[in-house]
């Protein structure tokens, strides 16, 4: 278990232009596998006993410019496809897709805006301040047993003024045109995918953009998208073909039909097994190529399938894929959400507290149509400290995001329920353990393994900010 953890993080050392850097990456990630509590990075501190006086050199590591976000990001994803048991479907992985909410107060947070809580829990309230990150997971494990590993997560709304300053290009305004963009990303690693998303990022915008990245790699299936649709679409069958010397262009579209009257047409359904949440169950289902898209009239699948007394329509954009491979596709989409759950928690992946007082004061009652405050911001000392604590935020998210990939290729690796040995828990698990049952036994044995692999450099790394003796990160001592 050691020995694997050193392996993976020993693979991000060509990342960092510091030995100093790579050390806090090094004890920032461990520390984040077992930390006991969600406030900020001074639980690192405490729960690896580390020398409180190396604080200030641990916040200045997140904005340092010995590593960046994108390389780390790229050898994350190359490590789980040389580590991780990725679960491949029809010869591709599978990606899943969506935006989660983090509530912000800090008036100095860069990123910070007003956005619509659409829970409908009564407990959290219609409006709240905080970022919008867009979060990209990969499957791994088994049909049976799985985790959606998380690959991505970054701020996709309120930091299009700042992406100008640093010459990397304006931000897609829309959220969904970023996560079309990021699922592209990984397939660039991973190969032909497969993204499942919530019926929300089902577009025109979503579906040109797939396209035009799916034609830029030469194949039109590069990623293929299945989501779901709402029952009051619309859809267009194929057009009759043209007569022969017929005047006029040929029809875009054929008769228009009505999702919901396919629905609910019940002589049409016909019976199936299918894997659903994890257990088998009998379906009723029946499938049909339809177009759809206002000016775009794309070629799909929609799947029609009742189960448990529901109705659901599901979408896919390739048209050879089964229609109950595709019911059983959607799915795992769920497992983003349980990521998110363990992420939020567990780790305290979004517990951090970066601001800046270069940023321009939060205002809570400003209107739709002001000025982005960003946009206000000109001093270029400004302009880069505001960048470097953007830097900051997301480089916790995804440090985060490599801590909890770890615990959980370390569930998946074993399998005798080992991990939970001396920790209560209720109902006992049935073919492994949890993230948070693996956190819980890092926490207990850490130590020990420190003392049984000494001559491991993470355990002379951490030990060396236990005593204050490895040098600053601010000049760059090894």
């Amino acid at each position: 278990m050691f020995r694997f953890i050193e392996q993976i993080l020993d693979g991000f050392r060509p990342c960092f232009s510091r030995r100093a850097a790579f050390r806090w990456f090094v004890v920032v990630i461990v520390g984040l596998m077992l930390r006991s509590d969600r406030l900020g990075v001074t639980s690192i501190i405490r729960d690896l006993a580390l020398d409180p006086s190396g604080y200030e050199s641990l916040i200045h590591f997140f904005r340092s410019t010995a590593w960046d976000a994108g390389k780390i990001r790229d050898k994350w994803y190359r490590i789980l496809v040389s580590k991780a048991p990725l679960l491949r479907i029809n010869g591709r992985v599978v990606l899943i897709g969506d935006g989660v909410k983090q509530s912000k107060e800090g008036y100095y947070i860069p990123g910070v805006k007003k956005m619509v809580q659409e829970s409908e829990d009564s407990s959290k309230p219609q409006y709240i301040f905080g970022h919008m990150f867009g979060a990209v997971g990969v499957l791994a494990g088994t049909l049976e047993r799985h985790f959606c590993l998380p690959l991505k997560i970054n701020i996709q709304e309120g930091l299009r003024s700042a992406s100008l300053w640093d010459n990397s290009g304006i931000l897609p305004e829309n959220p969904i045109i970023q996560m079309i963009e990021s699922a592209f990303e990984t397939a660039d690693v991973f190969g032909r995918s497969i993204l499942l998303l919530d019926r929300y990022f089902l577009t025109t915008s979503a579906l040109r953009k797939q396209a035009e990245l799916n034609a830029a790699y030469g194949s039109p299936d590069h990623v293929t998208i299945v989501t779901k649709a709402k029952a009051n679409y619309v859809a267009y069958r194929k057009p009759a073909p043209k007569a022969p010397g017929a005047k006029g262009r040929p029809r875009l579209k054929g008769d228009t039909v009505k999702i919901s009257e396919l629905l609910n047409d019940d002589s049409r359904y016909r019976k199936a097994q299918a894997l659903l949440y994890g257990k088998r169950k009998e379906i009723s289902y029946f499938y049909e190529d339809l177009l759809w898209g206002q000016k775009l009239y794309q070629e799909m699948h929609f799947v029609f399938v009742k189960y448990d007394g529901m109705k659901s329509i599901f979408v896919c954009t390739d048209l050879t894929i089964d229609p109950v491979r595709i019911a059983e596709l959607y799915g795992f989409r769920f497992n983003i959400e349980r990521c998110f759950r363990e992420f939020k928690q567990q780790l305290g992946g979004f517990c951090y507290h970066f601001w800046t007082k270069h940023m321009p004061r939060l205002n809570h009652y400003a209107k739709k149509g002001d000025r982005d405050p960003l946009a206000r911001v000109a001093d270029k000392e400004d302009q880069k400290a505001i960048l470097d604590t953007v830097k900051a935020i997301e480089g916790f998210v995804l440090f985060s995001s490599i801590a909890m990939g770890i615990l959980q290729m370390l569930s998946l690796m074993v399998t005798d329920n080992r991990f939970h040995g001396g920790r209560y828990l209720r109902t006992q698990p049935e073919n492994g353990d949890s993230e948070a049952t693996v956190m819980s036994y890092m926490r207990r044995n850490i130590f020990l393994m420190f003392l049984k692999y000494p001559d491991s450099f993470v355990t002379r790394f951490i030990r060396e900010k236990q005593t204050g003796k490895s040098g600053n990160i601010r000049d760059g001592v090894a």
